[in-house]
């Protein structure tokens, strides 16, 4: 990939941070180190390539460039452009407000949340390492990062953010990140560190680990902001809430459902009638008749999509009564004395060809069915199905049948004269809803393979 490095928009103790654009035109950002000291960044890379969330910074790659013939390696990261959650913090006048704090909070549990499921923990969450974009947060440097199954004995990340554990140097794991959530709460409302007492980090260090200390609470915490803040700060790591449990906590509950208020908002696919009703209703789409089904039946589930735009002559299968169902394969084939075949297939087969002709049904169709009750196929490989009774749809659309065998291309060319003076839509509608019985007879019969 070509690409050019702009001006430096971030510096750590171990990388410098860039602007850079490619030949396109397209901005990420590139975190550059000699290539000598690059393990941590080469470790990042390693890491942050395995990941895949919104609320993860994104990664690109990396490449070894030279600088007056000094090697660099080069990670190539997510631009996010609004800067960190400390520089918002500090640009809100050092505190940020309670409903603004709701709603950060709630992405970085979903991002930790994310990380704790795949089993990394972070190791040093904070507002530096918050980036803040276009459409949320994203958690960001993950050079203090590990697999909670490897790396036991390391420890890292910023003293004033370190629980209780991590400052006795017993065990970094998820309730380690849950505690540096808590500090970072109070830093966006205090617009300072945990421990702004504390002026060295190895005192702070010595207060976290055996003091017993919590840092202090700000004052103008409501009740559950209070509680919430305390579910996160418990000094027992045991007892600490994981960021599935605090994501259920009632702090959160004005985030979800703002949320909740925005996807009802949103239409879920071009079928979702109700939100197009309430964005435009014309005369001509205002329903003039109540549906006679019931809507929660599979018919008027499907009016209920349709409308009433095709007219109110379609026909729906009654599928309350038994007695109405046909047989349409069975182990014995009996004598039907009644059938009287129509004069229009006459002129396409007759009655011998009927008895000795059989139905090809491709593999796909049969494929399409599977026994619920054994999770599997229940038939893979068959082509003919020599017994099934021809099923006659008369004007008033009831179905009768002869008991014997026929060519399923002439049925559907004999459906094809009945309903020619349909739409193809009304046809399909048409066929489905009357061959409802016929198709879930076979199913059941089909099942008892």
């Amino acid at each position: 990939m070509e690409w050019k490095r702009g001006p430096t928009i971030g510096a750590g103790s171990t990388a410098v941070v860039s602007l850079a654009t490619t030949t396109t035109g397209d901005l990420f950002a590139v975190k550059s180190t000699d290539l000598s000291s690059s393990t941590p960044l080469q470790k990042e890379q390693t890491i942050i390539s395995q990941l895949c969330s919104p609320y993860v910074l994104k990664c690109f790659g990396s490449e070894i460039t030279y600088d007056r013939n000094k090697p660099e390696f080069n990670l190539f990261l997510e631009y996010v452009p609004n800067g960190t959650l400390s520089d918002l913090i500090k640009n809100q006048g050092g505190s940020l407000k309670e409903n603004e704090i709701q709603f950060h909070v709630h992405e970085v549990l979903q991002g930790l949340n994310y990380l704790h499921g795949n089993g990394l923990v972070h190791c040093d969450i904070k507002g530096q390492n918050i980036l803040i974009g276009k459409n949320g947060l994203k958690i960001a440097d993950f050079g203090c990062a590990k697999w909670v199954v490897s790396d036991t004995s390391v420890f890292a990340g910023t003293p004033a953010y370190m629980a209780p554990e991590v400052a006795r140097a017993e065990q970094q794991s998820f309730p380690a990140d849950i505690w540096a959530v808590g500090c970072t709460i109070i830093e966006m409302a205090t617009g300072t560190n945990p421990w702004p007492e504390m002026k060295s980090p190895a005192s702070a260090l010595y207060r976290i680990a055996y003091s017993g200390d919590v840092p202090e609470y700000p004052s103008w915490f409501s009740d559950t902001a209070t509680d919430f803040l305390g579910k996160c700060l418990m000094r027992d790591s045991e007892e600490r809430w994981t960021a599935a449990e605090l994501l259920e906590h009632p702090f959160l509950n004005p985030v979800k459902e703002e949320i909740g208020e925005l996807t009802k908002k949103s239409p879920t696919s071009v079928m979702d009638q109700g939100f197009w009703d309430d964005v435009l209703v014309t005369d001509s789409f205002e329903r003039t008749t109540e549906m006679g089904l019931s809507s929660d039946s599979p018919a008027g589930r499907v009016r209920g999509l349709i409308g009433e735009c095709f007219g109110s002559d379609l026909m729906f299968a009654d599928w309350t009564e038994e007695d109405d169902w046909v047989t349409v394969r069975g182990n014995e084939i009996e004598e039907c004395s009644n059938f009287d075949l129509s004069e229009e297939f006459e002129d396409l087969i007759d009655e011998e060809e009927i008895q000795t002709l059989t139905i090809g049904v491709e593999d796909s169709l049969l494929d399409c069915y599977i026994d619920e009750r054994r999770s599997s196929l229940f038939c893979e490989n068959v082509t003919d199905v020599p017994v099934l009774k021809f099923m006659k749809l008369k004007d008033n659309g009831i179905i009768s049948s002869f008991r014997s065998t026929f060519s399923f291309h002439i049925l559907l060319f004999y459906l094809d004269v009945i309903f020619h003076r349909y739409s193809l839509m009304c046809t399909l509608i048409k066929i489905g809803t009357t061959f409802t019985p016929f198709l879930k007879e076979v199913t059941s019969l089909y099942s008892r393979f």
